[in-house]
């Protein structure tokens, strides 16, 4: 026989992992209770839902709501970073606080993510971490499209300027003559 709290807790998962842009699974063994408020906090401050959960009732949740790639990463202690807003969000924190303040330690690290529909393993998951943000990635593609215009610009100015100079060195030869 279910409890009831078991199955009300599953849709209480269901609810926070429903519309998830990015689910990220994590290993955190080795982390002491200053460190996890340290990574709550920072995860609070990025808007990520950060939870840890049994994983029978995690994969039940997951397994309602159609994601069963995630199942066989479900073992040993497992904390779970739910973005809703974006897709790195959850990942960035994790890796800039193993880089902070976990010092490049072993643990926490990735177990396996789901982003965008797909599985990310734990090499994905640090490669997505260290990509620029989107302000970065947009202001880069603006600067790589307005160089061309720049370069251009900076050319016809040279050839005005050029061309002034002469009609100038002209009309100073003119009044010395």
């Amino acid at each position: 026989m279910v409890q009831q709290y078991k199955v009300d807790l599953v849709k209480s998962l269901v609810e926070r992992l429903k519309d998830a842009k990015a689910i990220v699974l994590v290993d955190y063994k080795g982390i002491n209770i200053e460190q996890v408020n340290e990574l709550r906090n920072r995860f609070r401050t990025e808007e990520v839902d950060y939870l840890v959960q049994k994983n029978t009732l995690l994969k039940l949740a997951l397994n309602e709501l159609g994601i069963t790639d995630l199942d066989e990463y479900l073992v040993g202690p497992t904390a779970v970073a739910i973005s809703k807003i974006d897709e790195v969000s959850g990942a960035k924190t994790v890796s800039k606080f193993i880089k902070e303040v976990m010092e490049n330690a072993e643990f926490p690290s990735f177990k396996a993510g789901y982003v965008g529909g797909h599985v990310f393993d734990n090499k994905q998951l640090v490669a997505l971490a260290n990509l620029p943000s989107r302000e970065e990635l947009l202001a880069k593609v603006l600067g790589s499209m307005s160089a061309p215009l720049t370069g251009f610009m900076a050319v016809n100015q040279g050839i005005i300027r050029k061309f002034i100079y002469a009609v100038d060195a002209l009309k100073n030869k003119a009044d010395a003559s």
